[in-house]
Protein backbone atom coordinates (compact mmCIF):
# COMPACT_ATOMS: atom_id res chain seq x y z
CA UNK A 1 0.00 0.00 0.00
CA UNK A 2 1.58 3.34 -0.79
CA UNK A 3 2.27 5.85 1.53
CA UNK A 4 1.94 9.65 1.54
CA UNK A 5 4.26 11.23 4.01
CA UNK A 6 3.35 15.03 4.49
CA UNK A 7 5.86 17.55 3.28
CA UNK A 8 7.91 18.10 6.61
CA UNK A 9 7.73 14.60 7.32
CA UNK A 10 9.15 13.47 4.55
CA UNK A 11 12.13 16.04 4.48
CA UNK A 12 12.81 15.02 8.11
CA UNK A 13 13.34 11.40 7.11
CA UNK A 14 15.30 12.48 4.18
CA UNK A 15 17.30 14.26 6.37
CA UNK A 16 17.72 11.58 9.23
CA UNK A 17 17.86 8.96 6.32
CA UNK A 18 20.12 10.17 3.43
CA UNK A 19 20.42 7.61 0.74
CA UNK A 20 18.46 5.05 2.28
CA UNK A 21 14.91 7.48 2.22
CA UNK A 22 14.14 5.25 -0.47
CA UNK A 23 14.51 2.07 1.35
CA UNK A 24 12.72 3.00 4.17
CA UNK A 25 9.57 4.28 2.28
CA UNK A 26 9.78 0.87 0.50
CA UNK A 27 9.82 -1.35 4.04
CA UNK A 28 7.07 1.13 5.00
CA UNK A 29 4.36 0.42 2.07
CA UNK A 30 5.23 -3.27 2.73
CA UNK A 31 3.21 -6.09 5.32
CA UNK A 32 4.87 -6.55 8.30
CA UNK A 33 5.55 -10.05 9.58
CA UNK A 34 2.78 -11.08 12.10
CA UNK A 35 4.57 -11.71 15.34
CA UNK A 36 3.67 -13.14 18.42
CA UNK A 37 5.59 -13.62 22.16
CA UNK A 38 4.89 -16.80 23.95
CA UNK A 39 3.78 -16.61 27.51
CA UNK A 40 5.52 -18.51 30.15
CA UNK A 41 3.29 -17.68 32.79
CA UNK A 42 1.34 -20.62 30.87
CA UNK A 43 3.45 -22.49 28.88
CA UNK A 44 6.48 -23.24 27.16
CA UNK A 45 8.03 -21.75 24.02
CA UNK A 46 8.39 -25.60 22.55
CA UNK A 47 4.74 -26.86 23.59
CA UNK A 48 3.05 -23.69 21.90
CA UNK A 49 5.34 -24.03 18.40
CA UNK A 50 3.97 -27.75 18.59
CA UNK A 51 0.44 -26.90 19.23
CA UNK A 52 0.46 -24.21 16.80
CA UNK A 53 2.60 -26.39 14.22
CA UNK A 54 -0.14 -28.87 14.61
CA UNK A 55 -2.85 -26.87 13.14
CA UNK A 56 -0.56 -26.06 10.08
CA UNK A 57 0.91 -22.39 10.93
CA UNK A 58 4.26 -22.29 9.89
CA UNK A 59 6.66 -20.72 13.29
CA UNK A 60 10.10 -19.59 12.91
CA UNK A 61 11.91 -18.55 16.11
CA UNK A 62 14.03 -15.89 14.60
CA UNK A 63 16.66 -15.01 17.66
CA UNK A 64 18.06 -18.16 19.23
CA UNK A 65 18.48 -16.52 22.88
CA UNK A 66 14.92 -15.42 23.00
CA UNK A 67 12.83 -18.69 22.08
CA UNK A 68 9.48 -16.37 23.07
CA UNK A 69 9.53 -14.51 20.02
CA UNK A 70 7.81 -16.24 17.09
CA UNK A 71 6.75 -15.37 13.60
CA UNK A 72 3.83 -17.00 12.16
CA UNK A 73 5.02 -17.13 8.23
CA UNK A 74 2.06 -18.63 7.58
CA UNK A 75 -0.69 -21.70 7.59
CA UNK A 76 0.16 -25.06 5.29
CA UNK A 77 -3.21 -26.12 3.51
CA UNK A 78 -2.47 -29.73 2.38
CA UNK A 79 -3.81 -29.96 -1.32
CA UNK A 80 -4.70 -32.83 -3.37
CA UNK A 81 -2.07 -35.01 -4.44
CA UNK A 82 0.79 -32.19 -3.33
CA UNK A 83 2.46 -31.88 0.04
CA UNK A 84 0.56 -28.80 0.45
CA UNK A 85 1.83 -24.71 0.19
CA UNK A 86 2.04 -21.48 2.11
CA UNK A 87 -1.21 -19.54 2.79
CA UNK A 88 -1.36 -16.13 4.76
CA UNK A 89 -3.44 -16.38 7.74
CA UNK A 90 -7.10 -14.87 7.64
CA UNK A 91 -7.50 -11.11 8.96
CA UNK A 92 -8.09 -11.57 13.01
CA UNK A 93 -6.79 -15.17 12.99
CA UNK A 94 -3.97 -14.69 15.40
CA UNK A 95 -6.62 -13.10 17.58
CA UNK A 96 -9.50 -15.57 17.53
CA UNK A 97 -6.98 -18.97 18.58
CA UNK A 98 -7.86 -20.91 21.28
CA UNK A 99 -4.16 -20.35 22.24
CA UNK A 100 -4.32 -16.87 22.24
CA UNK A 101 -8.24 -16.84 24.28
CA UNK A 102 -6.23 -19.07 27.03
CA UNK A 103 -3.34 -16.54 26.94
CA UNK A 104 -0.46 -18.85 26.11
CA UNK A 105 0.44 -15.89 23.22
CA UNK A 106 0.25 -12.46 23.11
CA UNK A 107 -0.18 -10.55 19.91
CA UNK A 108 3.14 -8.11 19.87
CA UNK A 109 5.27 -6.57 17.16
CA UNK A 110 8.41 -7.54 17.68
CA UNK A 111 10.09 -3.64 18.47
CA UNK A 112 7.78 -3.38 20.51
CA UNK A 113 9.54 -6.91 22.50
CA UNK A 114 12.77 -4.85 22.83
CA UNK A 115 12.09 -2.32 25.53
CA UNK A 116 11.58 -5.25 28.53
CA UNK A 117 14.25 -7.23 26.68
CA UNK A 118 16.32 -3.96 27.54
CA UNK A 119 15.18 -3.28 30.48
CA UNK A 120 15.69 -7.22 32.10
CA UNK A 121 13.31 -6.79 35.36
CA UNK A 122 14.14 -9.91 37.66
CA UNK A 123 11.90 -12.14 39.77
CA UNK A 124 11.71 -10.20 43.25
CA UNK A 125 12.05 -6.58 41.85
CA UNK A 126 9.73 -3.82 42.02
CA UNK A 127 8.84 -2.27 38.53
CA UNK A 128 7.06 0.59 37.86
CA UNK A 129 5.66 0.30 33.91
CA UNK A 130 4.40 4.00 33.99
CA UNK A 131 2.54 4.36 30.52
CA UNK A 132 1.11 0.49 30.30
CA UNK A 133 -2.25 -0.29 28.05
CA UNK A 134 -2.83 -1.72 26.29
CA UNK A 135 -0.65 -4.56 28.25
CA UNK A 136 1.95 -5.72 26.03
CA UNK A 137 4.91 -4.46 28.19
CA UNK A 138 3.03 -5.25 31.36
CA UNK A 139 2.20 -8.80 30.64
CA UNK A 140 5.98 -9.25 29.14
CA UNK A 141 7.85 -8.29 32.58
CA UNK A 142 5.69 -10.64 34.42
CA UNK A 143 6.48 -13.09 32.34
CA UNK A 144 10.08 -12.46 33.02
CA UNK A 145 9.58 -11.90 36.60
CA UNK A 146 7.45 -15.63 36.44
CA UNK A 147 4.94 -13.30 38.45
CA UNK A 148 7.52 -12.73 41.68
CA UNK A 149 7.82 -9.30 42.79
CA UNK A 150 5.63 -6.49 42.08
CA UNK A 151 4.69 -4.12 39.16
CA UNK A 152 2.70 -1.14 39.32
CA UNK A 153 0.80 -0.92 35.99
CA UNK A 154 -0.18 2.63 35.42
CA UNK A 155 -2.39 4.36 32.73
CA UNK A 156 -4.77 7.87 32.79
CA UNK A 157 -7.46 6.85 30.43
CA UNK A 158 -10.11 4.74 31.91
CA UNK A 159 -11.01 3.00 28.51
CA UNK A 160 -7.46 1.76 28.38
CA UNK A 161 -7.15 0.52 31.99
CA UNK A 162 -9.95 -1.76 30.97
CA UNK A 163 -7.85 -3.32 28.51
CA UNK A 164 -4.68 -3.42 30.51
CA UNK A 165 -6.64 -5.53 33.25
CA UNK A 166 -8.16 -7.84 30.32
CA UNK A 167 -4.81 -8.58 28.88
CA UNK A 168 -3.45 -8.89 32.06
CA UNK A 169 -6.51 -11.71 33.41
CA UNK A 170 -5.97 -13.40 30.07
CA UNK A 171 -2.56 -13.63 30.58
CA UNK A 172 -2.64 -14.65 33.89
CA UNK A 173 -0.30 -12.24 35.47
CA UNK A 174 -0.57 -12.13 39.48
CA UNK A 175 2.01 -9.80 40.52
CA UNK A 176 0.85 -6.38 39.16
CA UNK A 177 -1.65 -3.89 40.26
CA UNK A 178 -3.14 -1.35 38.08
CA UNK A 179 -3.10 2.33 39.03
CA UNK A 180 -4.98 5.36 36.95
CA UNK A 181 -3.42 8.76 37.26
CA UNK A 182 -1.33 11.02 34.86
CA UNK A 183 1.89 9.44 35.19
CA UNK A 184 4.45 12.25 36.57
CA UNK A 185 1.69 13.05 39.16
CA UNK A 186 1.85 9.05 40.17
CA UNK A 187 5.83 9.64 40.22
CA UNK A 188 5.26 12.80 42.83
CA UNK A 189 2.52 11.04 44.86
CA UNK A 190 4.91 7.67 45.34
CA UNK A 191 7.72 9.93 46.23
CA UNK A 192 5.88 11.49 48.90
CA UNK A 193 5.32 8.55 50.45
CA UNK A 194 9.22 6.87 49.87
CA UNK A 195 8.31 4.18 47.25
CA UNK A 196 11.30 3.73 45.30
CA UNK A 197 11.60 0.86 42.37
CA UNK A 198 14.64 -0.93 41.21
CA UNK A 199 13.02 -0.76 37.40
CA UNK A 200 10.97 1.87 35.39
CA UNK A 201 9.63 1.32 32.11
CA UNK A 202 8.20 4.90 30.48
CA UNK A 203 7.29 3.65 27.15
CA UNK A 204 5.94 7.19 26.51
CA UNK A 205 3.02 8.61 24.25
CA UNK A 206 4.30 9.92 21.39
CA UNK A 207 3.94 10.93 17.54
CA UNK A 208 4.45 7.62 16.42
CA UNK A 209 6.46 8.01 13.07
CA UNK A 210 7.56 4.35 13.56
CA UNK A 211 4.20 3.05 13.70
CA UNK A 212 3.57 4.09 9.99
CA UNK A 213 3.59 0.72 8.61
CA UNK A 214 0.55 -0.73 10.79
CA UNK A 215 -0.89 2.16 11.47
CA UNK A 216 -1.69 4.33 7.88
CA UNK A 217 -3.47 7.29 9.67
CA UNK A 218 -0.38 8.21 11.50
CA UNK A 219 0.90 9.87 8.40
CA UNK A 220 -2.64 11.97 8.01
CA UNK A 221 -2.51 12.80 11.90
CA UNK A 222 0.78 14.07 12.05
CA UNK A 223 1.88 17.28 13.33
CA UNK A 224 5.13 19.03 14.23
CA UNK A 225 3.30 20.57 16.79
CA UNK A 226 2.37 17.56 18.69
CA UNK A 227 6.25 16.66 18.48
CA UNK A 228 7.05 19.50 20.41
CA UNK A 229 4.34 19.51 22.33
CA UNK A 230 4.69 15.65 23.48
CA UNK A 231 8.87 16.41 24.56
CA UNK A 232 7.36 18.57 27.03
CA UNK A 233 5.24 15.52 27.90
CA UNK A 234 8.16 12.85 28.09
CA UNK A 235 10.50 15.08 29.71
CA UNK A 236 8.68 15.55 32.37
CA UNK A 237 7.64 12.01 32.94
CA UNK A 238 11.39 11.17 33.42
CA UNK A 239 11.92 13.78 35.45
CA UNK A 240 10.03 12.54 37.64
CA UNK A 241 10.03 9.23 37.26
CA UNK A 242 14.03 9.23 38.19
CA UNK A 243 13.42 11.05 41.31
CA UNK A 244 11.48 7.55 42.69
CA UNK A 245 14.29 5.17 41.14
CA UNK A 246 16.63 3.37 43.87
CA UNK A 247 19.70 4.01 43.60
CA UNK A 248 21.76 1.63 40.88
CA UNK A 249 18.17 1.38 39.64
CA UNK A 250 17.45 1.25 36.07
CA UNK A 251 15.09 3.11 33.94
CA UNK A 252 14.41 2.31 30.26
CA UNK A 253 12.77 5.33 27.87
CA UNK A 254 11.29 4.41 24.61
CA UNK A 255 8.94 5.23 21.86
CA UNK A 256 7.79 4.61 19.02
CA UNK A 257 8.97 7.17 16.67
CA UNK A 258 12.22 8.80 14.73
CA UNK A 259 11.76 12.57 15.86
CA UNK A 260 14.40 13.56 17.30
CA UNK A 261 12.91 16.32 19.70
CA UNK A 262 10.96 13.47 21.53
CA UNK A 263 14.48 11.04 21.11
CA UNK A 264 17.50 12.39 21.16
CA UNK A 265 16.55 15.61 22.18
CA UNK A 266 14.88 14.44 25.80
CA UNK A 267 17.73 11.81 26.25
CA UNK A 268 20.10 15.68 25.95
CA UNK A 269 18.05 17.52 28.53
CA UNK A 270 18.17 14.49 31.36
CA UNK A 271 22.03 14.13 30.97
CA UNK A 272 22.51 17.76 31.43
CA UNK A 273 19.78 17.82 34.70
CA UNK A 274 21.02 15.32 36.70
CA UNK A 275 24.89 15.38 35.28
CA UNK A 276 26.64 13.27 37.70
CA UNK A 277 23.95 11.70 39.32
CA UNK A 278 22.39 9.47 36.38
CA UNK A 279 24.38 7.86 33.20
CA UNK A 280 23.36 6.22 30.10
CA UNK A 281 23.89 2.59 29.49
CA UNK A 282 24.90 0.49 26.27
CA UNK A 283 21.82 -1.30 25.28
CA UNK A 284 22.42 -5.47 23.39
CA UNK A 285 19.74 -6.05 21.47
CA UNK A 286 19.12 -9.08 19.02
CA UNK A 287 18.41 -6.02 16.29
CA UNK A 288 20.58 -4.85 14.10
CA UNK A 289 20.96 -0.97 15.99
CA UNK A 290 21.54 2.18 14.61
CA UNK A 291 23.51 4.91 17.40
CA UNK A 292 21.63 7.88 18.59
CA UNK A 293 22.15 11.27 16.76
CA UNK A 294 24.08 13.49 18.57
CA UNK A 295 22.87 16.57 16.60
CA UNK A 296 19.95 18.04 14.91
CA UNK A 297 19.15 20.85 13.00
CA UNK A 298 21.18 23.77 14.81
CA UNK A 299 20.87 21.78 18.24
CA UNK A 300 24.58 20.05 19.24
CA UNK A 301 23.81 17.22 21.91
CA UNK A 302 25.72 15.43 24.21
CA UNK A 303 27.75 12.66 22.70
CA UNK A 304 26.77 10.31 25.36
CA UNK A 305 23.43 10.09 23.08
CA UNK A 306 24.73 7.74 21.14
CA UNK A 307 24.50 4.95 22.95
CA UNK A 308 20.70 5.00 22.95
CA UNK A 309 19.18 3.26 19.89
CA UNK A 310 17.31 3.40 17.02
CA UNK A 311 15.08 0.73 15.26
CA UNK A 312 14.27 1.25 11.62
CA UNK A 313 11.98 -0.71 9.62
CA UNK A 314 14.21 -1.08 6.28
CA UNK A 315 17.12 -2.71 8.73
CA UNK A 316 14.71 -5.14 10.40
CA UNK A 317 11.89 -5.65 9.14
CA UNK A 318 9.89 -4.07 11.90
CA UNK A 319 8.09 -0.99 13.06
CA UNK A 320 10.72 1.84 13.88
CA UNK A 321 11.97 2.23 17.58
CA UNK A 322 14.02 4.20 20.06
CA UNK A 323 14.92 2.67 23.03
CA UNK A 324 17.47 4.32 25.73
CA UNK A 325 19.01 3.46 29.45
CA UNK A 326 19.78 4.62 32.39
CA UNK A 327 21.12 4.35 35.31
CA UNK A 328 21.09 6.36 38.47
CA UNK A 329 24.51 6.30 40.59
CA UNK A 330 24.16 8.84 42.97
Amino acid sequence: MRIELKPLLEERMKKLLGKEFPDYIKSIETEPPRSIRCNTLKISPEKLKMRLESQGWKIKQPFKDFPKIMIVEGKLTTLEGEGGELEPLNPGELGRSLEHVLGYYYVQELASMLPVIALAPKPGERVLDLCAAPGSKTTQMASKMENIGTIIANEVTLGRVKILASNMERCGVANAMITKKEGASLCRSLGIQGIRFDKILIDAPCSGEGTLRTSKMTSKMWNINTVKKLSGVQKNLLINALEILKLNGEIVYSTCTHAPEENEEVVDFILEKFKDEIKIETIKLPVKCREGICGWEDKKLDSQVKKSCRIYPQDNDTEGFFIAKFKKIK
